[in-house]
C-alpha cells in the first residue's frame, strides 16, 4: 500500500539539533558476489533494530537509494553521541569485524559514510503533495504558513543571529 500523500506545502519544526549521516557501498567488482553480498546483507539486521529501538538508540528516521553500483542510507539522528553509541553496538561491531575479515583491502567492494552535524535554525525543507519523507518523517511535519512560506523564513536566519549575539 502506498505511503499517505499529504497534498499541500509542509516543511518542518527546526528547532532541534539533528544528525544527519550517510552510509552507503558501493560495488567495484561486480563478479566479486562473495566479497560484496555479505556487506549488502548486514545491513537489514542493523535497519530492523534501529526501527525496533529508535528511542533508546536516537535513531529518527531513513531513506534507502540503490543505484547500479553504489547504494546510499540516509539516517536522521538525535545526536553524535546517539550515533556514535551505535557504531560501538554489537550487531554494528560484528558487522564491521565481518567486514574487514571477509573484505579488508579488497578492492571488489567499498564503503563509506558521511556524518552532518545540522543546528536548529540552520537547516529548512519543504515538501509538496508528498507522503512523510526525509526530515518530513524523522520531525515534526507542519503545514506552510506565511511566517514559514520562504526559505528563508523557514531558516530562521534572524533566531540564529539573535541567539548567536
Amino acid at each position: 500500500m502506498a505511503n499517505k500523500v499529504y497534498p499541500g506545502r509542509f516543511t518542518t519544526e527546526n528547532n532541534e539539533d539533528i544528525v544527519v549521516f550517510l552510509i552507503g557501498m558501493r560495488i567495484n567488482n561486480r563478479l566479486a558476489v562473495r566479497k560484496w553480498l555479505p556487506v549488502f546483507n548486514a545491513m537489514p539486521g542493523m535497519i530492523k533494530e534501529l526501527y525496533t529501538n529508535k528511542d533508546e538508540l536516537g535513531f529518527l528516521s531513513m531513506e534507502s537509494y540503490f543505484g547500479l553500483r553504489t547504494t546510499v542510507m540516509i539516517q536522521y539522528w538525535r545526536s553524535t553521541e546517539d550515533l556514535l553509541a551505535y557504531a560501538k553496538n554489537d550487531k554494528h561491531l560484528t558487522a564491521w569485524k565481518n567486514f574487514n575479515k571477509k573484505v579488508g583491502s579488497n578492492d571488489a567492494v567499498g564503503i563509506y559514510h558521511e556524518t552532518y552535524e545540522l543546528k536548529a535554525g540552520n537547516y529548512e525543507s519543504i515538501y509538496g503533495n508528498m507522503p512523510l519523507y526525509g526530515l518530513g518523517k524523522a520531525l515534526e511535519h507542519v503545514p506552510i504558513t506565511k511566517e514559514r512560506i520562504s526559505a528563508q523564513k523557514r531558516l530562521r536566519k534572524e533566531n540564529v543571529k539573535a541567539a548567536n549575539t
